[in-house]
């Protein structure tokens, strides 16, 4: 058994943090560098590039580390109804084209977690379909002004104003959030008594 195992968060995301928050009273966060461009060229699956961007980041902060943690990693992606992987939106005009993209049409977003320590390693993915409404120039437009989609996959946030985009969704809706943290409490649980792991503080 491991005990008292420092729990940290792979990622700058104040949602992941947010969310973490509900599973642990205390971690700290580090921000991964590692390489996301060099997966996403890799041709994999959605779901897989989820998982191994994940993992990676994970594997990336834990290897910084002079001490054994439980480290966890996530990512989020939105799959185009053609089946193509948004990102982050580059510039404005990348930000119009995936809007005007999802605009009217029912699309993907799947996060991926990645629980690792120096001994065990678990992932997960959850997926979430979301509904847009039809979109005119000008609520893209003004939606692009606000800032709000320079710093999300898919180039909108369903917690924020990007869900005035949305009609309806089938799923969890902390999927598209960027972090499912009730799939990600049951996986932790499951983990513990699998592994007969002790991580800590947990709530």
């Amino acid at each position: 058994m491991m005990e008292n195992l420092p729990v940290v968060l792979a990622s700058r995301s104040p949602r992941r943090r947010e969310l973490l928050s509900l599973l642990f009273d205390t971690f700290t966060a580090v921000t991964s560098d590692f390489d996301e461009e060099r997966v996403k060229t890799k041709g994999l699956s959605p779901k897989e590039t989820a998982l191994t961007l994940s993992f990676g980041k994970a594997k990336a902060v834990l290897d910084t580390l002079n001490h054994d943690a439980l480290v966890v990693g996530g990512d989020t992606v939105v799959v185009s109804p053609e089946g193509e992987i948004f990102g982050i939106p580059k510039d404005e005009a990348d930000a119009k084209r995936m809007l005007c993209r999802l605009s009217g049409k029912k699309h993907r977003v799947i996060s991926a977690v990645t629980y690792l320590t120096k001994r065990y390693r678990h992932s997960f993915a959850s997926e979430t379909e979301v509904f847009f409404y039809p979109l005119t120039q000008k609520e893209i437009d003004s939606y692009i002004q606000s800032g709000e989609p320079f710093d999300k996959a898919g180039g909108y946030g369903i917690q924020g104003k990007g869900s005035l985009l949305v009609e309806k969704i089938e799923g969890d809706y902390f999927t598209v959030v960027g972090f499912p943290v009730a799939k990600a409490k049951k996986e932790l649980d499951s983990l513990f008594l699998k592994e007969n792991l002790l991580f800590s503080p947990e709530k």
